[in-house]
């Protein structure tokens, strides 16, 4: 049985997560897109995806597997080559006396059954996954990064070292393998930077770069022209910093870079910022927030007007915070507007306008015409400046539903920023509806998480971050306080034996409330505020990683670089 949109729309009316008008709207939406139903479903995450595969399983008669936390070992998987199990979405995960187990996300599909049949014999298993599912344990083909890229480029080094002038097909693979294998491996920026005699290639992978390999120091600056050409730079100036756009798909996935090539003194560096659907596709509770914080945060953004603010040092995950609310309030009933620079990912039935001050287009300007577009929804990149903060906070006031982002350590601290910026207290305190604080942090790698007993220096180390009632409190502590228990990461072949894979959200939620209002138009410092917020039941920062280091989510030392950042 293929799983068609008529059953996709049983299951959702089944689990009552959607009406018929609702499933109308998503059909159109998927439409729009030029997607099936079931793969818009799947990746707008309108169902937890277990929940939604167990379901689907049930309807075409398969048993359901989730790979998710499933360690494939290598023998067992390269039984079906990486380009055909990618091409037909097939994977094979297990072999025991039944025969063998395969994954597809598409059972019902004869020619993929019979090309398993054909291929592996008449013992077979056949289970579904969700697209989504198979996609994460596709990524068990990639080697150890260092190890799979001298494989990988060795050719076609070889091939541009045989001459001066390095071959540009040679060039280009070797720049398309460098793309393929940060996306394949969750990279979030791609450095490529020039060395004495050599070009060090960096990936940035859960918020901590990895030296990856080292190139030739004799193609570097052909490198750096393929990826000028992919962005529509100018090739023929190496003197001024230049900013550009590459827009590729790979396996299926619509991947935008952010591209930044600035002059040092060996030569050009190059940054690429990945910048992949995945993202958008969260919601709050799957970037970490939970219990009352969550809830603090729906009541926010689920009222007409008022202003939320994300607030956090670069890289803290502030725009994927406040994508997540305008995916869950994104409807045809509403005019969503926002002005960001850069504009990160493309949704659908929002208006988004990029800043381009060469035009005199800043996040003022665009703000004040936005404003005249009859919005509901505005979004505001972040706030740099006393204009844009102004008319942020008279838009909140005048019935509309502002989001956007300020450079502060931490939720308190953003009252005495917008202070300095100008803003009256009893604008500031008529306007803002939460601030939120927050920080990433890695998580445990859940294939091979373990337990250990810290010793008596790493006790008292830890002493020196982390209060003796904080430890007794959140970590398994005996003895008195001699015996501590955390959990870490081992290292395996899933995580690249780093411990850790992908990252999660802490934060602190600070509701303006009448007590906390009349803090703010007296001028209290960002300490009296923090006391008042946290005295009415604020969990900062610090108590939700501690929660999450509790749950072996995260490390103390994750923690410990979150907060001193």
């Amino acid at each position: 049985m293929l799983i068609t949109d008529s059953l996709i729309k049983s299951v959702l009316l089944e689990a009552k997560v959607s009406s018929i008008e609702d499933i109308t709207l998503l059909e159109k939406s998927a439409k729009a897109q030029g997607v099936n139903l079931h793969e818009y479903v799947s990746e707008a995450n309108i169902l937890p995806q277990q929940q939604l595969g167990q379901f689907i399983a049930e309807k075409i008669g398969f048993p359901y597997i989730d790979l998710s936390h499933i360690k494939i070992p290598i023998d067992i998987l390269n039984i079906i080559p990486e380009y055909v199990a990618r091409k037909r979405y097939i994977i094979a995960f297990k072999k025991d006396e039944k025969g063998w187990h395969i994954a597809t996300s598409q059972p019902g599909d004869l020619s993929v059954v019979n090309f398993i049949r054909k291929k592996l014999g008449d013992k077979v298993i056949i289970y579904y996954t969700t697209k989504k599912s198979l996609e994460e344990a596709l990524s068990s083909y990639a080697k150890d990064i260092s190890i799979a890229f001298e494989d990988v480029l060795a050719e076609n080094i070889k091939s541009a070292n045989k001459s001066s002038k390095p071959a540009e097909l040679s060039i280009i693979k070797i720049v398309d393998t460098i793309i393929e294998y940060a996306f394949k491996n969750k990279a979030s920026d791609v450095h490529l930077e020039p060395e004495n005699d050599h070009s060090l290639l960096r990936f940035r992978i859960d918020g901590v770069l990895h030296d990856i390999v080292r190139l030739p120091i004799k193609i570097h600056d052909q490198l750096i022209t393929r990826i000028k050409v992919m962005s529509n730079l100018r090739i023929d100036t190496r003197h001024i910093a230049q900013d550009g756009k590459i827009f590729k798909k790979i396996y299926d996935k619509d991947l935008n870079l952010r591209v930044s090539i600035v002059p040092i003194t060996r030569g050009e560096k190059v940054v690429l910022r990945l910048l992949s659907e995945d993202g958008f596709h969260l919601t709050l509770k799957e970037l970490g927030l939970n219990g009352g914080s969550l809830e603090k945060m729906q009541k926010a953004y689920k009222k007409p007007y008022g202003m939320i603010l994300a607030t956090g040092p670069t890289g803290a995950g502030k725009t994927t915070s406040l994508y997540a609310i305008l995916k869950d309030i994104n409807t045809r009933d509403i005019n969503i507007m926002t002005i960001e620079d850069p504009v990160e990912f493309d949704i659908e039935n929002i208006s988004q306008i990029q800043v381009n001050p060469k035009v005199g287009l800043t996040f003022a300007t665009g703000l004040r015409s936005i404003v005249r577009q009859d919005p509901d929804v505005i979004l505001v990149g972040e706030i740099r400046d006393e204009e844009t903060a102004k008319i942020a906070v008279n838009s909140a006031m005048t019935g509309h539903l502002v989001l956007s982002t300020l450079h502060t350590n931490d939720a308190a601290t953003t009252v005495p920023r917008l202070l300095d910026m100008g803003v009256e207290p009893f604008l500031i305190a008529s306007s803002v509806n939460v601030i939120v604080g927050q920080r990433l942090v890695r998580r445990v790698c859940e294939e091979c998480r373990t337990s250990k007993q810290l010793t008596e220096q790493e006790i008292e180390k830890l002493k020196g971050v982390i209060s003796f009632d904080e430890m007794k409190r959140y970590l398994r502590v005996g003895n008195e306080g001699k015996s501590v228990t955390v959990y870490y990461g081992k290292g395996c072949d899933v995580c690249n034996n780093t411990g850790y894979r992908s990252r999660i959200g802490i934060y602190e939620v600070l509701e303006v409330n009448d007590e906390i209002r009349s803090a703010v138009i007296a001028k209290s410092n960002a300490s009296e505020i923090a006391q008042i917020a946290i005295k009415n039941g604020m969990t900062t920062m610090r108590q939700d990683g501690l929660e999450k280091v509790s749950l072996g989510i995260t490390t103390v030392e994750e923690l410990v670089r979150a907060i001193e950042e």
